[in-house]
């Protein structure tokens, strides 16, 4: 939580500029075809920037410049510790922006300011760092041979990247790709998402100052129909990194079958099972943290704990519980440091949510929230939503919503749990509540889930991996396995 007051941050907002032009080649361009698009503050409704609306003809432009820096070898082939000194200066500059950073993602997601400046913009700086302080500690290999024989695996960068990332947490998810990307040697070429490319440009004023060559480093914006498909099937592209809905990670992956198989690492959709049994000791922790699970962010999260399976022996106490914890996370103006729970993105997301709950009503039991609200000038806020006597086969039950509503299923036995959590496409995350060690590990082993968190939801850090099972996706965010997105083995065989 900050410790600046919500006129403090009222005040910071006012002050604050956007860069609204591309950033191609170590300058700032206006779009090819000289179009614009609103960025609109979902908190007010109202239009907060004008950006550069980039398509295919900028994407060749990109390419270009960062194909032509890999091959010069101005940041490829600097050696890991100067890569190193780069990419730490930039995670300083980030925290010396911090604030700004924080105000620039309020403003144009609506989340919380607690959470920009209190956890997104600090745990992206210390994910710079992380890759940075990694990137000269990852060896090479040396196969074993018989005499006479030298064959070493070296690891390389793949050349021109595009990271493509989702507006929950925009610069955050940014960090997430175009961190180890750069530390391995590659070009990046980054696209935020439309609703949410202002962080993304003032990373790239960033990583301009912190000596990141011309051209290594791009941002387009624009929208996923043009400059994201233009991506996807850019022959000259070597990987896309993909954080979005499954729906559209199919799309790259066909982009790519029809283009030059570049490789397409995804993290998709979520509807990540949250199981509390009885035997856990500490069914107030459980309800904390499974009411931030749903609610923090909006519910805006892939790995969001969107189904709460519950024994049924404790699903009233536990309903109770959580029923209280809703009355935390009232939307409020997400320049309030108090409030938990921000604005919807946008209208067209309001609305959907607003259809799942319309949906909800017809068929499980309401009971708490479901109310679409007017702050500051806005409808885009969502009350905090439970429905109860929820099936699995509900639609609330099976699709992403990507909200703050939560739908509750009782379980009677271990074994049903285990058969309801992962019965859907998703495998992203999952919790256990449980104080039974020998419970705990039969169910992490069974649960079908790229991250596992006992007795603490959506666990993780830059030292773990971060990716999902089944339809969420291929490859891992985070951890040194985030470089395996970014490099290729070469063999290389010496005879002596």
């Amino acid at each position: 939580m900050s410790e600046l007051s919500h006129h403090d941050w009222q005040k910071r907002a006012k002050a604050v500029t956007f860069k609204t032009q591309a950033f191609i080649g170590g300058k700032w361009v206006d779009a090819a075809s000289g179009k614009r698009f609103d960025v609109v503050n979902p908190a007010t409704n109202q239009m907060i920037a004008s950006v550069a609306e980039c398509d295919a003809e900028d994407v060749n432009r990109a390419v270009k410049a960062a194909r032509t820096a890999f091959t010069s070898g101005v940041w490829s082939r600097r050696t890991p510790e100067e890569r190193k000194a780069v990419l730490l200066r930039m995670a300083e500059l980030i925290r010396k922006h911090r604030d700004e950073l924080a105000v620039i993602d309020t403003l144009d997601m609506g989340k919380p300011i607690g959470l920009t400046a209190g956890y997104d913009i600090p745990g992206s700086a210390d994910n710079w760092q992380w890759f940075a302080e990694a990137i000269d500690k990852v060896y090479d290999e040396v196969a074993p041979t018989g005499h006479g024989n030298l064959a070493m695996i070296r690891r390389e960068a793949l050349g021109v990247v595009a990271a493509i990332v989702p507006w929950n947490y925009p610069f955050q998810m940014a960090t997430w790709k175009v961190a180890p990307a750069l530390a391995t040697g590659n070009s990046v070429i980054l696209k935020p998402a439309e609703q949410s490319p202002l962080s993304a440009l003032k990373m790239a004023e960033l990583a301009a100052e912190a000596g990141i060559p011309d051209g290594v480093f791009n941002v387009l914006p624009g929208f996923g129909e043009t400059a994201g498909q233009a991506l996807g099937r850019h022959m000259d592209i070597d990987c896309v990194g993909f954080t979005g809905s499954t729906e559209v990670g199919k799309y790259f992956m066909r982009y790519s079958a029809e283009s030059n198989l570049k490789q397409v690492w995804l993290e998709c959709g979520g509807k990540s099972p949250n199981l509390v049994f009885a035997d856990c000791d500490d069914l107030d922790a459980a309800a904390d943290a499974s009411a931030f699970g749903i609610w923090g962010n909006q519910g805006e999260v892939c790995s969001a704990n969107s189904r709460l399976l519950v024994e049924d022996k404790i699903r009233d106490k536990f309903l109770e519980k959580l029923v209280e914890r809703a009355k935390g996370f009232q939307p409020g103006d997400p320049l309030n440091p108090a409030t938990a729970m921000g604005a919807i993105v946008e209208q067209r997301q309001t609305e959907k949510i607003m259809g799942y709950i319309a949906k909800g009503k017809e068929i499980a039991k309401l009971v708490e929230g479901g109310q679409r609200l007017t702050i500051t000038g806005s409808d885009n806020y969502v009350t905090p939503t439970i429905f109860d006597n929820v099936k699995n086969d509900m639609v609330i039950a099976r699709e992403e919503i990507f909200g703050p509503v939560l739908s509750v299923i009782p379980f009677r036995s271990e074994e049903e749990a285990v058969a309801i959590a992962n019965d859907t496409i998703y495998g992203l995350a999952a919790s256990i509540w449980s104080n039974n060690l020998k419970r705990v590990h039969r169910l992490a082993d069974q649960l079908q889930a790229g991250t596992v968190s006992v007795n603490c939801v959506d666990a993780g850090s830059s030292m773990t991996p971060f990716g999902g099972f089944k339809q969420s996706g291929i490859g891992r965010d985070l951890s040194l396995h985030a470089f395996d997105k970014y490099t290729n083995l070469k063999t290389v065989w010496i005879k002596y």
